[in-house]
């Protein structure tokens, strides 16, 4: 396989892992990435959803722990059951909305300026939802979140199907919103990420496999492990952060960036390729 693919596959794995937890968009940094790097075509759209799988394995392994007590105390611990069943709740809307646009969402709405402009109004409500007061908190830890909690998580997910939004930044932000403490919303919103990861990429596999063939394997296995490694070093990074620090200051990158990308296509500097 040609070595320059290669490399870019090895690019849009990092941008995957570095920004797919965070609230800034991976699925809009992998748009404009790929169309920097000329990997707009429909299999570059498959392995940008495949790719997330690597993430969500950094994810795994940082809460291995926890999954793993979960997993053992779900015929004993109702705690455990509660755990499941919540993020079970959250994860149907995506599920459901999904197979209904998501196919109408792609052909329309996967553009460079779409994303931009996304970028911006996401930022504006993260600096809209770190003003709320403290008062504003009423959960503070994953297990006290109850299915209600967890159903309007799943469906302000949903809004991440607008490229740009960014799933975790819904999530997140929108926990934050609905009155989870930011580490819980973060928590929770790692925890939802694992099935709707991994079933997006999954789908996104068998519905396209038609323009697959195991000469891709490659270019895939390269996208995957510097999605996996990348996505391992944020996380850790990030629960780390948020422990002392808001999102203010992504919320300005995402005013910044978006700022910039629109600028640059209006006046042509960059051609963005849809």
């Amino acid at each position: 396989m040609d070595l320059l693919l290669l490399i870019k596959a090895a690019i849009m794995g990092i941008v995957e892992g570095l920004t797919e937890f965070l609230p800034i968009s991976s699925t809009g940094h992998l748009i404009l990435t790929g169309s920097l790097l000329g990997m707009t075509d429909d299999k570059s759209k498959v392995f940008d959803v495949a790719i997330q799988t690597g993430a969500i394995f950094a994810v795994i392994l940082v809460y291995w722990q926890r999954l793993r007590t979960t997993a053992a105390g779900l015929g004993s611990d109702a705690r455990a059951r509660r755990f499941v069943l919540n993020v079970g709740i959250a994860f149907v809307p995506a599920v459901v909305l999904g197979l209904l646009f998501g196919k109408a969402i792609k052909a329309h709405l996967f553009t460079p300026v779409i994303v931009a402009s996304s970028f911006i109004v996401g930022g504006l409500i993260i600096l809209w939802a770190e003003r709320r007061p403290a008062s504003a908190v009423r959960v503070q830890d994953v297990d006290a979140m109850s299915p209600l909690d967890a159903l309007k998580v799943g469906l302000v997910q949903c809004l991440a199907m607008i490229p740009g939004t960014s799933r975790s930044g819904a999530t997140i932000i929108g926990g934050m919103l609905l009155g989870l403490s930011r580490q819980t919303a973060t928590d929770f919103s790692f925890f939802l990420a694992i099935p709707t990861l991994i079933g997006a990429g999954a789908y996104a596999l068998w519905k396209e496999r038609a323009l697959l063939s195991l000469a891709d394997l490659p270019l895939f296995g390269v996208g995957l492990v510097f999605s996996f490694l990348s996505a391992w070093v944020c996380v850790r990074w990030l629960l780390r952060y948020i422990a002392s620090h808001s999102f203010v200051p992504f919320a300005w990158y995402r005013i910044a960036f978006g700022i910039v990308v629109l600028l640059t296509a209006w006046t042509g500097v960059v051609t963005w390729a849809d």
